[in-house]
C-alpha cells in the first residue's frame, strides 16, 4: 500500500461533536478516500481551525500516523495536526447549498472508508462551482454528471453504450432503461433514454472531462434524473436521503407562503 503524503487535499463532508472542545471529522481526501479524523480543540473559541473546517471548502490537511485505540481492540485513530484553506469557491447558498449537502450525503453513504478515488475527488471539486443558488439547468446537469461519475467509479454503472444482456451496441433511436440488476435494457417507458444519448454519455465518461459529461447530460435531464434516481435508491436502500427530504419539505413550505 502506497504511503500517504504528509499533506493531503481534502473536503469536510460532515462533523460530529467528540467532546466539549473537539470534533470528529468525516473527511474526503484525494489520497486516502473517506476518513474519520479527530480534530482536537477545534471547537475552542480562538481555534484557527474553526474558520477552516467548513463544508465545501478545499483544504490541505496534515494527519498523524494511525494509532491504536486505548484498549488496542478498537479502530485506528487518526488525529488532525493542521489544516489550511486551499482556495477555491466560496460557500454555496440557496439551492446550491442543498445540492452540496446532497453530494456529501451520497459520498458518506456509498463510499467505504480508506478507499481512494482520486478521479471522484476531482469530480467533486469540479462540480461544486457548477451548483447555483437557483435550480437551473446547469446545476441539474452538474448533479447528474456527478451521480454518473460516482456510480461509474464504484463499479455500479454498466457500459451505457451496450445492451447489457446481449453485449450488443444500443440502437440510436430505440429507448432504454438502466436497471440496477439487468443493466441497460430496451424500454418503452416515458423516462427511457434513447441509444444515441447513452452513447454520448458513455463517451463523455470515458473522456473524463467534467464539462463534456455535463454537456452530454444537459439534453436529457428529466429522463436521466429518473434513471439515476432508480439506481441510487437501489444501492442506498429504500430509506430516502435526508438532504432530499429536507429539500422537498422546504419546497412545500415555500409553496404555502
Amino acid at each position: 500500500m502506497r504511503k500517504a503524503p504528509a499533506v493531503q487535499q481534502a473536503f469536510v463532508l460532515h462533523h460530529y461533536d467528540w467532546s466539549e472542545s473537539s470534533l470528529i471529522l468525516d473527511l474526503f481526501t484525494r489520497e486516502q478516500g473517506r476518513m474519520a479524523v479527530v480534530a482536537k480543540g477545534a471547537k475552542r473559541p480562538y481555534s484557527q481551525l474553526r474558520a477552516v473546517l467548513l463544508p465545501f471548502q478545499r483544504i490541505q490537511v496534515t494527519l498523524s500516523k494511525p494509532a491504536k485505540s486505548a484498549d488496542g481492540e478498537g479502530p485506528e485513530v487518526v488525529t488532525l495536526r493542521g489544516a489550511e484553506w486551499a482556495g477555491g469557491a466560496t460557500m454555496p447558498a440557496g439551492a446550491a447549498l442543498f445540492s452540496g449537502y446532497y453530494l456529501n450525503e451520497l459520498l458518506l453513504k456509498l463510499l467505504a472508508r480508506q478507499d481512494p478515488h482520486p478521479a471522484l475527488f476531482d469530480a467533486y471539486a469540479d462540480t461544486l462551482p457548477e451548483l447555483h443558488a437557483s435550480e437551473d439547468a446547469q446545476s441539474q446537469a452538474a448533479l447528474r454528471a456527478f451521480e454518473l461519475r460516482l456510480l461509474d467509479q464504484l463499479g455500479l454503472l454498466p457500459d451505457l453504450s451496450l445492451a447489457t444482456l446481449t453485449q450488443t451496441p444500443v440502437q440510436a433511436e430505440r429507448g432504454y432503461a438502466i436497471s440496477p440488476e439487468a443493466g441497460v435494457i430496451a424500454s418503452e417507458e416515458a423516462a427511457a433514454l434513447d441509444g444515441a444519448a447513452l452513447v454520448q454519455l458513455q463517451a463523455a465518461l470515458l473522456h473524463g472531462s467534467g464539462a463534456a459529461l455535463r454537456q452530454a447530460c444537459a439534453p436529457v435531464l428529466p429522463a436521466l434524473r429518473a434513471q439515476l434516481r432508480g439506481l441510487l435508491h437501489y444501492h442506498l436502500g429504500q430509506k430516502p436521503l435526508r438532504t432530499r427530504q429536507v429539500m422537498l419539505d422546504v419546497q412545500k413550505l415555500m409553496e404555502r407562503i
